[in-house]
């Protein structure tokens, strides 16, 4: 039933649409000739009664009525409810298509997992293919007029080899008030459960597989039936068919000619048939025909999906798949371009035309550049070399007093900085660290904690980063060698103490 054009209009040419507005069949002529005679009767007959029947005392308020129509009408907005509605509802239209239950992806799997040449191994996938189409049957008589004529009880399922005897019995003898299109699918996963068990499916992958395909394919058939059962809200639609009618039932009086000898604005000419407004009429009016022929695609309009085509297609190739083509494969053979370095398919004359077109490498390949702009520029305020280390460039933004090395507050609190990461990567890589007691008055050594920030005193240098060093003993002068043990880290401290770091930055401010 659906009406395709697609051929006639395969390439653009001069007056390419205006072949198509001669067909019948599916055409906005057909939907709407009905209305447009019906309202061009009316507006005759309301001219022919204001030109020969109303006295002139009742024309003349006649033709207030006319003003007063035809300058309020536009106040009604027909063009925006209109608009909004036909895209909900094409929208609409083609999801439900998107949701038609194909077997095609269902059927490869079958072929693909359930496995065995002899009659049982063949019973099993056809048996399976036949419940998926059984449940697509019963989601689309459902729905569709025209499948349900086809399909008006059950009884013509079963005579039509979807359904055999005991399995309408079990799905009759089912107590359940609500439609059953999902029984089959039921069957279906039982089913391949019994074929795992006596190994034609060889694997728990090859099973979630199939299940996961069917799962898809009865989820359309439930789109289906929701898509029947959730309509576009009626006051939308009813909304929209007031507007569109009210509009127009003003039009009929407020588009009819005046009498050009009483000098009314606009009303200079005087016609019988009124062009432009039959012509928005026309375009309308049609627009909420094309609404009304979408919103529901499962009926029997020119335009409406062919479900009983659709289940004749997919109950045909789904048996062919899984019967006669499956294990059916054709001798291996080297193909055509099996020696060729850059394999191409030949071309007809009528088009070797495109062999000479150079191929799409990008939209910014054809970009030409001069030479001087294609020269790689330093970066403005950067005299060192790319890739220099952070702090190198750091130390050459301090001033010469400020720097690392300097006696500055901001020269010890970088050292401080670099000395507590080294501290901490160190303590992060050995248990403990020893210390050695030196005399009084001199400051203890030791290498997870850091020297006194004396500005008189030198910078140690930093430790190497391959790791910490072993630490030795150190002797004093008079004073017996001991060796301290100072415990690894601990861990994360909590929340609430304050960072070690933070501390001592403070004490240096």
């Amino acid at each position: 039933m659906t009406v395709t054009y697609t051929a006639r209009v395969a390439n653009a040419r001069f007056g390419g649409f205006s072949q198509l507005l001669l067909l019948w069949r599916g055409s906005i002529y057909k939907l709407l000739w009905r209305e447009l005679l019906c309202f061009l009767g009316f507006y005759m007959a309301l001219s022919a009664a204001y030109r020969f029947v109303l006295k002139e005392g009742q024309k003349r308020y006649f033709e207030k009525l006319v003003i007063y129509c035809d300058q309020y009408a536009s106040l009604i907005p027909v063009s925006f409810v209109l608009g909004f509605y036909v895209t909900l509802v094409v929208h609409r239209w083609w999801n439900q298509y998107l949701c038609m239950p194909l077997p095609d992806a269902l059927m490869c799997v079958v072929a693909g997992t359930v496995h065995g040449r002899d009659e049982r191994g063949r019973l099993y996938r056809r048996t399976l293919m036949r419940y998926a189409g059984l449940s697509a049957v019963l989601i689309l008589r459902s729905v569709s007029t025209a499948v349900f004529k086809r399909f008006p009880t059950i009884d013509h399922v079963v005579e039509a080899g979807f359904m055999t005897r005991e399995e309408r019995k079990k799905f009759e003898n089912l107590n359940s008030s609500y439609n059953k299109y999902w029984v089959p699918c039921v069957w279906f996963s039982n089913l391949a459960a019994q074929a795992r068990r006596e190994g034609r499916i060889r694997d728990n992958s090859a099973l979630k597989l199939l299940l996961e395909e069917l799962n898809v394919f009865r989820g359309k058939c439930g789109m289906l039936f929701h898509y029947d059962w959730i309509s576009v809200p009626l006051v939308y639609t009813q909304v929209v068919t007031i507007a569109l009618y009210s509009y127009f039932l003003a039009c009929l009086i407020g588009r009819q000619f005046l009498d050009p000898a009483q000098g009314y604005k606009d009303h200079d000419l005087d016609l019988c048939v009124p062009i432009f407004t039959l012509l928005q009429f026309f375009f309308y009016a049609g627009w909420l025909k094309v609404a009304e022929q979408l919103i529901n695609p499962f009926g029997e309009d020119d335009d409406d999906f062919e479900t009983n085509f659709l289940i004749d297609r997919n109950f045909q190739v789904s048996m062919l798949a899984v019967d006669e083509m499956y294990d059916d494969l054709a001798v291996l053979e080297k193909d055509l371009y099996w020696d060729a370095a850059e394999a191409r398919a030949p071309y007809t004359a009528a088009t070797v035309f495109q062999l000479r077109q150079p191929s799409f490498q990008g939209s910014t390949f054809d970009i030409t550049l001069a030479k001087e702009d294609m020269q790689f520029q330093r970066l403005e305020g950067l005299d060192g070399p790319v890739g220099e280390a952070p702090g190198d460039f750091l130390q050459r933004l301090l001033p010469a007093g400020a720097g690392m090395g300097g006696g500055g507050p901001l020269g010890r609190r970088l050292s401080f900085l670099l000395r507590k990461n080294s501290c901490v990567s160190e303590a992060s890589t050995g248990a403990s660290c020893s210390c050695a007691v030196v005399p009084e008055g001199a400051a203890p050594e030791c290498s997870c904690r850091d020297p006194p920030l004396d500005p008189g005193l030198p910078e140690p240098e930093p430790p190497p980063p391959a790791g910490p060093e072993p630490l030795g003993l150190i002797p004093g002068p008079a004073e017996p060698f001991t060796t301290v043990t100072v415990p690894g880290p601990r861990g994360p401290a909590p929340p609430w103490l304050p960072s070690p770091i933070g501390e001592e930055e403070e004490n240096l401010a």
